[in-house]
């Protein structure tokens, strides 16, 4: 079983940035998509960003032009860099990965 531990979460301000990484306990290397969803509460989940094995990527309308999905295959860890954050970006931030596997999910406030 692959198990994917997101980190860096956090409280911060409107316009601020984070950048959350998502660590996976095996190779990623041919993993077709790796990707990040957010739910925030009260509401479904939603898909954040996407990246497959040949870097291309897929974002939410709402984060275009503000987030960044890569990922570091050498270290089987994919980021979500997060700038200009707003208030309704606040959500548990999940890592996923091809296989329906899930992080625990990060959370992250955005608020003055």
């Amino acid at each position: 079983q692959v198990q994917l531990v997101e980190s860096g979460g956090g409280l911060v301000q409107p316009g601020g940035s984070l950048r959350l990484s998502c660590a996976a306990s095996r190779s990623i290397f041919s993993v077709k998509v790796m990707g990040w969803y957010r739910q925030p509460p009260g509401k479904q989940r939603e898909l954040v960003a996407r990246i497959t094995s040949g870097g291309r990527t897929n974002y939410a309308d709402s984060v275009k032009g503000r987030f960044t999905i890569s990922r570091d295959n050498a270290k089987n860890t994919v980021h979500l860099q997060m700038n200009s954050l707003k208030p309704e970006d606040t959500a548990v931030y999940y890592c996923y990965m091809t296989g329906d596997y899930w992080g625990q999910g990060t959370q992250v406030t955005v608020s003055s």
